[in-house]
């Protein structure tokens, strides 16, 4: 159920920078102290799109074993709106900030495009038990090929087929850069077009 906040709930709403010139982005954030999950009630009571990368997982409650899902890494979440609407909803929820990247020997916002996040999204979301979920940099993406998938559940991704350390077979990376990537079993050959990067 989300969260409530009359200071929050119609941020952005009452802004008097002309949106039509900003363009909706998917940012990388961070909310301190594991309150992605707070941070993302509060976003979505505004209309505020969200994602959080998350999966199953079993534990020991009051003696019984239950199946639970909890967010993959904690503190990170994906915000997509214009800049000025976050920068007016991070100012009042003080614990939501910016991953940022160094461009141009400045620290910036991390932007992650559409195609990428939709990918990922969908990746993400089938909960799979065989997902592997990678921290950046533990996968070299510059030795795999760029693939394309065709047909099945997956018909458009795009990612990298590669080598993942500790696995037999080569598995599709799709990566979010200085952010995390997912992994999937390889599939057949014959899904698979070869494109340039």
């Amino acid at each position: 159920m989300a969260t409530t906040d009359p200071q929050v709930t119609n941020l952005g709403h009452d802004t008097k920078i002309d949106e039509a010139e900003e363009q909706k982005q998917w940012y990388a954030m961070r909310a301190t102290f594991r309150r992605e999950l707070k941070a993302k009630d509060l976003l979505d009571a505004s209309g505020i799109e969200t994602f959080i990368p998350m999966h199953n997982v079993v534990k020991q409650l009051r003696g019984r074993r239950v199946k639970l899902m909890e967010p993959v890494i904690h503190n990170l979440l994906f915000v997509r709106c214009e800049k000025s609407v976050l920068q007016a909803f991070k100012a009042k929820v003080p614990f939501l900030q910016y991953m940022t990247t160094v461009s141009q020997g400045k620290r910036v916002p991390i932007v992650v495009p559409d195609k990428q996040m939709d990918d990922f999204i969908q990746v993400a979301n089938t909960y799979d038990s065989q997902l592997l979920f990678l921290e950046p940099g533990s996968v070299n993406l510059t030795k795999g090929a760029r693939v394309r998938i065709h047909g099945g559940p997956f018909d458009g991704l795009e990612g990298v087929l590669t080598k993942v350390q500790g696995k037999r077979n080569k598995r599709v990376v799709v990566a979010i850069q200085n952010v995390i990537a997912v992994a999937f079993d390889y599939l057949e050959p014959d899904t698979l077009e070869y494109v340039k990067p």
